[in-house]
């Protein structure tokens, strides 16, 4: 007879409650998915320097269009909290002090994969499209290319381009949003 594991799914209440009593601390490179605790690879300088370079071009590029969030939870359900790199949010007078933002107040989601591109594309990316998240930008640092998803639907992005490091990329949702990846994996 097989032995069941029961396994106990934390909810975003759960989550912050570890925060606040010190189960968890505030540097713990952790995040919630779907009821779980999941650790997050370390940040090396490489990848420090991607979403930094991110972070300045799309603010001079898209002004007060969206508020930038750098490596910021969002809310997708009341069991799923990721920490993308850049998440786009709609511009909100609080800056989202009331609350995490949710899927309707995301634009976009960036996240900078150089040692987490199979969870990236394969745990992250399908709670992105099940939440409704309209676009997502993938990038490939060690293949130096960048994969952009949009059309969201049944857990799964309908259409994905693959960007190589000589070519621009182009928001579907932030039209004044283009950028050279050479420029971002310089």
């Amino acid at each position: 007879m097989a032995v069941q594991i029961a396994r106990w799914q934390f909810t975003i209440t759960d989550y912050a409650r570890m925060r606040e009593t010190g189960i968890l601390a505030e540097d713990d490179r952790v995040e919630l998915i779907d009821g779980e605790v999941r650790r997050m690879s370390p940040i090396g300088s490489r990848h420090v320097a991607i979403v930094n370079r991110l972070n300045t071009r799309i603010t001079q590029q898209i002004g007060g269009a969206a508020i930038v969030s750098v490596q910021n939870p969002i809310q997708l359900t009341d069991y799923s909290e990721p920490q993308p790199d850049i998440a786009l949010l709609q511009p909100r007078v609080d800056y989202y002090d009331s609350a995490l933002p949710g899927p309707d107040d995301i634009v976009l989601v960036i996240e900078v994969a150089d040692t987490s591109i199979d969870y990236d594309r394969d745990e992250k990316l399908p709670r992105y499209a099940a939440a409704g998240i309209a676009e997502v930008w993938l990038i490939d640092v060690d293949n130096r290319v960048l994969e952009q998803y949009t059309m969201p639907r049944h857990g799964q992005y309908g259409t994905k381009h693959t960007y190589e490091f000589d070519q621009t990329i182009s928001s579907s949702v932030l039209p004044t949003l283009k950028l050279a990846i050479a420029e971002i994996l310089a």
